[in-house]
């Protein structure tokens, strides 16, 4: 299969996964593969605000599940994973963002031109919009390239957004100074066959200029 079709198979494919089989586990090796999709993904910067928080521990999936709407996929999946954004370390002054433009192979000179640049930005960001919005908007990337590889190896997914993000950050025990809740991915296998997808025509969507 060329490779064009083997990714448009998985877009095709991916759905949003109610109900998973909850014998059915995901091979270590393969979960690997899915949290190695959403590191390579890309983000605005080069400054990959995403941190992944894999669930299994039965009881914490059941402590979560009641400040997620109840949804049965947060119990039942294989990996419940907590897309994170880091929040702190986005401001500008810190530490993080030289840190992370500096592994680029630049002149001191041009790092610095970017290290400004990007706090001009994140200055900002800050004022008008908030860092931890605008990290989150970087983890959905991450996170579609996560459930489409996911797909590709055989394996569903659902994006949860239906949570309570303070009582779930609670749970979690997470300092909401330095990290935000994104969303929350869940994995493993499908119980039931998934509806046909149904989709806008690309010329309802799309306009050339």
């Amino acid at each position: 299969m060329e490779r064009i079709e083997f990714f448009m198979q998985a877009m095709q494919e991916r759905h949003a996964c109610k109900r998973f089989d909850t014998t059915k586990k995901i091979p270590d090796r393969e979960l690997e593969t899915i949290l190695e999709i959403g590191r390579l993904s890309p983000s605005s910067f080069g400054m990959e605000p995403w941190r992944f928080l894999v669930v299994r521990d039965p009881s914490l999936k059941e402590a979560l599940r009641p400040f997620c709407w109840d949804q049965p996929q947060i119990t039942e999946c294989s990996d419940l994973v907590v897309v994170k954004t880091i929040v702190a370390s986005l401001a500008p002054g810190s530490d993080y963002p030289r840190k992370m433009l500096s592994r680029r192979d630049l002149p001191e000179e041009k790092i610095e031109a970017y290290v400004k640049k990007y706090d001009q930005f994140s200055t900002e960001k800050f004022r008008n919009e908030g860092l931890a919005c605008w990290g989150t908007k970087q983890c959905y990337i991450a996170s579609a390239n996560m459930m489409t590889g996911a797909m590709a190896m055989g394996i569903d997914s659902c994006a949860i957004e239906g949570f309570e993000k303070e009582k779930v950050e609670a749970l979690l025990d997470m300092d909401v100074a330095r990290e935000s809740i994104a969303l929350i991915l869940a994995f493993g296998y499908r119980v039931n066959e998934p509806p046909s997808k149904v989709r806008l025509p690309l010329g309802e969507i799309v306009e050339y200029r």
